[in-house]
């Protein structure tokens, strides 16, 4: 097998085993992004120096018999919208174009200090704001599952780079299911933990309340021990937990071994799976929930009223976040200028001018629709409603969660769909949030895996915990993960078996 197509937990093993080298690995990995790239537009910046760089000294280090992190060696990739010193980053606008990040993340000094090869940024719908990596100013990213087809979004370029074993694994940012909804659609595990565990600092923020960081892998182990090199408590951060993760590939690594699940209490919801869900995505979940009971899960019914306006709830509170986060990219702040050409030259034509050149249309549709909802006299009726829902959802869960010790649902309400297909339909589009946006408004955490084939395409199950219970969502996933057919996580694309 090519070692491009084994899990960041196997690379780590034969890294310390002294099979392959550090450079051999970024080697491959660099040159698997060239071949593949131009088809796929997953990545907007390719860096094959600095990799290499890590990559190198890693090798060194280890040949001088230096202690080092367990998984030192292994690449990864960045989604377009976290700061990595001295590197380009867009956030796939026209806006930030030409920007240099003068820092580091958080997220990014953790990656370096494990010391992962960081082989580039990946492409994403602009700012964030998108369902299908079709928002991006630098053109879509491809599924790897089939040509025409979306890889979902906002993160469709982590998720196909993983998918098309490009990159072992790669981070992605999730403020609606901008992890999980690309993960169900492209074969890869997708996970959103619990807000605050992993730091937002130095990440471009999209909806400050919503948004985190988390892991885009090929199996729920690799999710679970990206996570928890990922966490830390951030005094950057204002809304950092104290305490960090841990435990999380231990608990991931129960599930390849229970046959015997019992005792273990599973809710699903009666207000999911019905209408706007495809039949093969309803198919692929009632196996798995079957699967599961078989081997000795309790599945029981458990009612979420506030799911059925949840989506609503987030489509107001997001782009009225949206609205006040935008506001800094205005040509004088941050991001490019634009000056006018005709007429006088001020403050406000130029930042008219810049904002209607370099935003695209979805951005300045949320732009506009968030400072409606948080205008004089809509306040109350638009976000202080939301508000309510979200506190709802929260209480929802909570009674839920006295029920059992975990929820599951399908990730999404559909397969890759074609690029343009819902395009022209954007409350079809924005549907496709409709299983992943409560977990983001309650701040639990949540993880998509990959489960079964709908018509040859994947399709995700998604496991919600309660809020810092990030170790039982991923023994749970892991269970899932042990019972699907493991071709749902085989993307059908050709790999050399000599990289």
């Amino acid at each position: 097998m090519s070692i491009l197509k084994l899990s960041a937990v196997e690379l780590a093993q034969k890294l310390r085993a002294g099979e392959i080298t550090a450079e051999a690995l970024t080697t491959a990995t660099l040159e698997r992004i060239h071949s593949e790239n131009e088809r796929l537009n997953a990545f907007l910046f390719i860096d094959d120096d600095g990799a290499l760089e890590v990559a190198r000294s890693v090798d060194a280090d280890r040949a001088a018999g230096k202690d080092l992190p367990p998984f030192a060696g292994v690449p990864i990739a960045l989604k377009d919208n976290m700061c990595e010193h001295g590197t380009p980053v867009t956030c796939g606008s026209k806006m930030l174009e030409g920007w240099i990040a003068p820092y580091d993340a958080t997220v990014v000094k953790n990656i370096k200090a494990a010391r992962l090869p960081i082989v580039g940024h990946t492409n994403m719908d602009e700012f964030a704001m998108g369902s299908s990596t079709e928002n991006s100013a630098f053109g879509p990213t491809v599924n790897p599952w089939g040509e025409g087809l979306t890889p979902g979004g906002s993160g469709g370029g982590s998720s196909a780079a993983v998918a098309a074993y490009m990159v072992p694994w790669a981070l992605g940012s999730d403020t609606g299911g901008s992890i999980r909804q690309p993960g169900s659609l492209t074969g890869t595990v997708g996970a959103k933990p619990t807000y605050g565990n992993i730091s937002r600092y130095g990440v471009v923020a999209m909806a400050s309340s919503l948004d985190q960081v988390g892991p885009v892998t090929r199996t729920v182990a690799d999710a679970a021990a990206l996570q928890e090199i990922l966490s830390s408590h951030d005094p950057l951060d204002s809304t950092s937990l104290p305490q960090p993760a841990h435990g999380l590939l231990d608990a991931s690594g129960e599930g390849t071994r229970a046959e015997d699940l019992s005792g273990l209490r599973l809710g699903v919801v009666k207000e999911m799976g019905g209408d706007g869900f495809e039949d093969g995505v309803k198919a692929v979940f009632k196996q798995t929930v079957e699967s599961l009971k078989e081997r000795g899960a309790q599945i029981v019914d458990v009612s979420l009223p506030s799911f059925e306006t949840a989506i609503a709830a987030y489509y107001l509170i997001m782009p009225a976040e949206v609205s006040s986060n935008m506001a800094r990219f205005d040509g004088v702040r941050y991001g490019n200028r634009v000056e006018p050409t005709d007429g006088p030259v001020t403050a406000e034509t130029m930042m008219r001018e810049t904002r209607g050149k370099m935003l695209g249309a979805e951005v300045k549709r949320r732009i506009i629709l968030g400072t409606y909802a948080l205008s004089s006299g809509h306040y109350d009726q638009f976000y202080g409603s939301a508000l309510k829902v979200r506190t709802l959802v929260q209480r929802d869960l909570a009674e839920a969660f006295s029920q059992v010790d975990a929820i599951i649902t399908p990730t999404a309400p559909t397969t890759a769909f074609k690029f343009g297909e819902k395009s022209k339909d954007l409350m079809s589009m924005y549907m496709n949030d409709m299983t992943t946006t409560p977990a983001n408004l309650a701040g639990v955490p949540a993880v998509s895996v990959p489960a079964g084939l709908s018509d040859g395409l994947p399709v995700g199950v998604q496991v919600v915990a309660p809020a810092h219970e990030d170790a039982r969502m991923y023994k749970v996933a892991a269970m899932i993960e042990a019972i699907a057919d493991p071709s749902v996580r085989e993307c059908p694309i050709d790999v050399r078996e000599d990289a």
